[in-house]
């Protein structure tokens, strides 16, 4: 069906209680450039859905336990998966069953037994759509001076990992940071200068860990999603961008030390509730805290967490 090295592939999901399906799809599929994966239940399916995120899923209709149309509407309430196409196959060709799943989201519908050759043609233009969706929805979100993601973006992204990390029992942190003084930089050098700035910093933490999401907030300030680290760990992130911003060298500008500011929470240090506004609002208190305390800095929200306050000179 694909090259196990080929790792971009679509990931097309088969949600269906019949084996006999998933072994007509892996045959009638084998060409195909799709990753196949199947699932025989609606929890498998749904918790396959969440960890693949697939870019299209066959989903049955006739499913036990929940039907097709309580899958499709937790996917489609659910953040981290309410974006996939769904595609229904079914049995029953009853218009009012048609009509419902496409007001419940799916973008087909196909009756069982399929023709080979429908099933893969509506499966390519679901994935066409699918991948020109993708493209228009990143340049979206993506901010333009310094090719970060934007503040869109890192509102979603956030609500989805608080969602996973609360889910599955999993640290998550985040960094809001604020250059220091960036308004007197603009007026002293020039904006063009300013941007320079920009994208300097942006640079500097984009070349970190893979897994970290960094977005440029707006103006001056910088929000950075951490999955799966603790807020001692991001702190230690932290203070390599303090320490690497710090040390930049300005051509032209001999002398000049431009910093920033560091805030940084975790779920587990938050009380109930532990939503993504109340992370953020955290986080930026503590950017405050250490914009208050001197500048230049990484304060941890609350410091009595952690054994010792990272702080910068």
């Amino acid at each position: 069906m694909f090259d196990a090295t080929e790792t971009n592939l679509p990931i097309l999901l088969s949600i269906d209680d019949s084996e006999l399906i998933h072994r007509l799809l892996r045959a009638r599929l084998h060409n195909e450039r799709v990753q196949l994966h199947t699932a025989s239940s609606s929890k498998e399916g749904l918790e396959l859905a969440r960890r693949l995120k697939p870019d299209v899923i066959l989903l049955d209709l006739d499913m036990p336990e929940m039907d097709g149309f309580e899958i499709i509407t937790r996917l489609k309430d659910d953040p981290a998966t309410q974006n996939i196409a769904v595609i229904f196959v079914s049995a029953s060709n009853d218009t009012a069953n048609r009509v419902r799943g496409l007001d419940l989201g799916a973008v087909d519908f196909i009756a069982k037994p399929f023709d080979v050759v429908e099933l893969k043609a509506r499966l390519r233009s679901a994935l066409r759509v699918q991948h020109l969706i993708k493209i228009l929805a990143q340049k979206a979100q993506i901010d333009g001076a310094s090719g970060l993601w934007n503040r869109t973006y890192f509102d979603k992204r956030l609500e989805a990992e608080v969602s996973e990390a609360l889910r599955y029992n999993k640290p998550l942190s985040i960094i809001v940071v604020d250059l220091d003084r960036f308004k007197s930089t603009n007026d002293q050098f020039g904006h063009l200068f300013g941007d320079l700035v920009i994208e300097r910093f942006a640079t500097i933490m984009s070349g970190g860990r893979t897994s970290d999401v960094v977005c440029r907030y707006g103006g001056e300030e910088f929000g950075i999603i951490l999955p799966q680290t603790t807020a001692a760990e991001a702190a230690e992130v932290a203070e390599r961008w303090r320490n690497k911003l710090a040390g930049t060298t300005w051509q032209d500008h001999s002398g000049l030390v431009l910093t920033a500011s560091f805030g940084i929470c975790d779920l587990a240090s938050l009380e109930a509730p532990k939503t993504p506004t109340a992370l953020f609002a955290a986080a930026d208190k503590a950017m405050y805290q250490a914009k208050k305390d001197g500048r230049n800095r990484v304060e941890v929200w609350p410091s009595k967490r952690l054994p010792i306050l990272v702080t910068g000179s």
